[in-house]
């Protein structure tokens, strides 16, 4: 089983997508980022259950759905998966993916 390591900027995103949606309605804020968590929590005992986005020297980029939302992640090894960020499907996110290699 591997563990789950939210970087700083994922908690940051997901924080951003519940403060957004919560100014219409809390509770499917609190649902839409509860979804969110779980969905990635499947990434501990199936971590190649995304699709392969790309290869880096520190592990694949692979991309796990949820709803409108792209949970993005690296394999670092068979033990440690890292959360880099959570996009909306309408997001431009090889743009912030970049800025996650830069920030490595």
């Amino acid at each position: 089983m591997a563990v789950l390591n939210w970087t700083y900027e994922a908690e940051r995103w997901l924080r951003e997508i519940h403060n957004h949606i919560a100014t219409d309605n809390l509770t499917s804020a609190n649902k839409v980022v509860t979804g969110i968590y779980k969905k990635a929590q499947l990434l501990k005992d199936f971590p190649e259950i995304g699709y392969q986005y790309r290869t880096e020297p520190e592990g694949d980029i692979r991309i796990l759905l949820y709803g409108h939302y792209r949970i993005a992640y690296l394999i670092r090894s068979q033990h440690q998966i890292d959360i880099l960020g959570v996009f909306h499907g309408a997001m431009a996110i090889e743009n912030h993916l970049q800025l996650i290699a830069v920030l490595k």
